[in-house]
């Protein structure tokens, strides 16, 4: 299991306006490269959005739904990985003063990511989460209006 936190420096509805806007997830989520939306719910209870993830020469089509929503507080999604199975990554965002504790609990659910799952994988997980982490601090601190899609991410959106 990979468990980390940051301290974000914005309460959490600065931190719960970039987790609840779909069309960001590409900017903050490690090795994201083109999200679309099934629907204009999200973050709501179902709503999903496909993407693709790029390891090297692989290029994965996967699918995220929110399994649990309680604005500024909770968001806990369900990561649909094709043939490596599925994970639960969970965000609790806990108010810190006037900044946000922001804590991510990712695990494997099903399939070959249960199966395989073990210590050299959650070294590997740590890292990821560090990067992601970093990323979504960033965005949320940055000044309102400044905020821009990475370089080379190209966001689609869906019906």
């Amino acid at each position: 299991m990979a468990v980390r936190h940051r301290l974000i420096r914005k309460p959490p509805e600065d931190v719960w306006k970039i987790l609840s806007d779909g069309e960001r997830y590409g900017e903050w989520v490690v090795g994201t490269s083109r999200v679309e939306h099934d629907d204009a719910r999200w973050p709501e209870l179902g709503a999903a959005l496909r993407y693709e993830v790029r390891i090297g020469p692989f290029t994965l089509h996967n699918r995220t739904v929110v399994r649990r929503s309680e604005p500024n507080a909770v968001l806990e999604l369900e990561a649909h990985s094709g043939p490596l199975g599925t994970a639960r990554i969970a965000m609790e965002l806990r108010p810190w003063g006037g900044h946000t504790l922001l804590i991510l609990d990712e695990h494997p659910l099903r399939g070959a990511g249960g199966a395989l799952h073990n210590g050299l994988l959650d070294a590997a997980q740590q890292v990821r989460h560090r990067a992601m982490l970093r990323r979504l601090a960033r965005l949320c601190e940055q000044d309102e209006g400044t905020a821009r899609a990475a370089p080379g991410r190209a966001r689609a959106r869906g019906a």
